[in-house]
């Protein structure tokens, strides 16, 4: 995993090699960097990472993907890291509690995968397939929360 960037990056930093779970893993790590990186970064910075990081993911995922000889494995979690630091930079400011709510959110439509989330991951191959159906899952999770506080 370490010779290749590529790797590195898909893998998220090793989250995807957790024996069960790999998504929720990635996306607990996205939580905890996202709480270390967001006393460093405004959002022209985040918004920075974010597009660098939809960008070099696709490439990189893509890859290890083909490597792998699988359409979408297991062990890619940077599609889960970065479709969750997109949901929590967009809503800030959360409590942990919000945040929580944001995670659980989140988890449910990648996992479940209701329309469009699963209609996405069946018709797109490749890198961007492996992150458009991520990034759907993070609109429809920003969706709820902006419902919710609309009505609060």
């Amino acid at each position: 995993m370490r010779r290749r960037v590529s790797r590195l990056v898909a893998l998220g930093f090793g989250c995807g090699l957790a024996p069960f779970g790999a998504g929720t893993v990635g996306t607990l790590w996205a939580w905890v960097s996202f709480l270390v990186l967001d006393r460093w970064l405004g959002d022209a910075q985040w918004a920075l990472l974010i597009g660098i990081g939809i960008a070099y993911g696709i490439h990189a995922c893509g890859k290890v993907a083909a490597e792998l000889g699988t359409d979408d494995p297991r062990a890619i979690v940077w599609d889960e890291i970065i479709a969750f630091w997109l949901v929590l930079w967009i809503a800030q400011p959360a409590s942990l509690a919000g945040q929580f709510a944001a995670f659980v959110l989140f988890r449910f439509f990648d996992i479940a995968k209701p329309p469009p989330v699963g209609y996405i991951d069946r018709r797109l191959s490749g890198g961007t397939g492996i992150l458009a159906d991520d990034i759907v899952a993070a609109g429809l999770a920003l969706f709820v929360i902006a419902l919710w506080r609309s009505w609060t």
